[in-house]
């Protein structure tokens, strides 16, 4: 603001007598010294770090919550396991502390907004178009200038011409023979902090009734199985248990398919495009189907569903087998989904029970895997004969040597494995 006038002004001396005689300034109550230092801002930057830090806590120390907590607790040694424990740091989110942080911070936001938001609401719905030469004296940023004119008003027009120059909004102001040009920019800028604070409320308020009333867990869920519970896992002193919850509603699982980059390569993250479950809800209100893939959660209930992990162990989602007449005759392919059946025109029905991707004999002499990679993927199956004879047979991917035991003809064919479509043994919702 600038003020043009002629004025001649003389200091008024001031007595030993009047300064001796002014009174000192009331000591301030305790409650006003206790609220001037929780609506601080340095208070509250204070608060802001020791929040942050705390967060930064919580990512680089994995919290209890998340799937593959077990292995990393295992890995820690006694004393961190001691130490980490005892401050809550596998649980930071929840923790006393943590949550009187943001109660403070909070607290100091609402404080800070009282006490400075009417200035700032002032300063936009009435402005100060007029001033004393004291009083812009007084101002931290100020200065005299003389310029030269025919008119008062020539040199108002060749202010409010500069200031709109650079983008200013001006005011001009006429009163008791001085006039005040008025001129400002930005002027919402200063309800700015106001709108990150409340942002920041309604992050916090969302962070604490999530921690307070909210409820996580995993749900392994294979083709075929239905479940009404999460798990969560819990740590107590050293030891880690997984506590279940209880859902609304049941979710049985219908099939879960892996896209992969590279058709023969693994199953594993840096291979794979997107994970999809297709599963179907029960409850009280009826049934539904929903799809949840890795960018798409489906929510229901207040529950949002999201694709966490997958149990790595290599399965098959389907299988195509090539049977080969034992008594000759042309071969036929057959594709079977996962746990599913088919059955050939001459009667006999094939289930598939089981994949395994490095098939092995195990203890007992049943097929088992000795590793969860696609080393020597082979298939269960289950013939029944259209007499009703129930026999077991392996498909094998990898041609076999002459005369192996397992490659023997089983009621009236021999099975090759020609195709599969890898998939995990489960995916893991949350």
């Amino acid at each position: 603001m600038s003020a043009i006038e002629e004025t001649k002004t003389t200091p008024t001396p001031v007595s030993q007598t009047e300064a001796r005689a002014k009174p000192q300034a009331p000591a301030t109550p305790v409650l006003n010294r206790l609220l001037n230092f929780l609506s601080s801002v340095r208070f509250g930057v204070t608060l802001l770090i020791l929040l942050v830090i705390a967060s930064m806590i919580g990512m680089l120390i994995m919290q209890q919550n998340v799937e593959g907590f077990d292995k990393y607790f295992a890995e820690l040694t006694p004393s961190q396991k001691l130490l980490y424990g005892s401050l809550g740091f596998f649980d930071i989110y929840h923790v006393w502390y943590f949550n009187a942080l943001l109660l403070i911070l909070s607290l100091n936001i609402v404080l800070a907004s009282i006490d400075r938001f009417p200035k700032a609401w002032t300063f936009v719905s009435r402005k100060k178009l007029e001033a004393s030469a004291n009083w812009l004296k007084g101002q931290e940023q100020n200065a005299l200038l003389k310029l030269r004119g025919e008119s008062r008003t020539m040199i108002v027009e060749r202010i409010g011409s500069a200031a709109r120059s650079l983008g200013f909004k001006t005011t001009i102001t006429e009163k008791g023979g001085r006039t005040f040009v008025f001129a400002e920019r930005g002027t919402w800028n200063r309800l700015g902090a106001y709108a990150v604070h409340v942002a920041l409320l309604t992050i916090f308020l969302g962070g604490f009734l999530t921690a307070q009333f909210g409820r996580d867990g995993q749900m392994p869920l294979q083709p075929g199985t239905t479940t009404s519970e999460m798990t969560n896992l819990t740590f107590n002193l050293d030891e880690i248990s997984r506590v279940p919850v209880q859902l609304p509603f049941s979710v049985t699982c219908l099939d879960i398919q892996q896209k992969l980059i590279r058709k023969e390569g693994s199953i594993m993250a840096n291979n794979t495009i997107d994970w999809l479950t297709r599963i179907r809800i029960k409850d009280e209100y009826g049934e539904r189907d929903a799809l949840v893939n890795l960018n798409y959660p489906y929510d229901y209930r207040g529950y949002r569903l999201f694709q966490a992990s997958f149990i790595s162990l290599g399965r098959a989602r389907n299988i195509t087998l090539r049977l080969t007449p034992q008594d000759g005759g042309a071969a036929q392919d057959v594709t079977i989904k996962r746990d599913g059946s088919a059955k050939l025109a001459d009667g006999t029905q094939i289930n598939f029970d089981k994949f395994l991707p490095d098939f092995a004999i195990g203890q007992g002499g049943q097929p088992d895997t000795k590793s969860g990679d696609y080393n020597n993927p082979a298939a269960v199956l289950t013939v029944t004969t259209p007499a009703g004879e129930v026999k077991r047979a392996y498909a094998f991917a990898s041609e076999l040597p002459e005369g192996a035991p397992v490659g023997a003809p089983v009621a009236g064919y021999k099975y090759r494995l020609i195709d599969f479509e890898k998939v995990p043994d489960a995916h893991v919702l949350a």
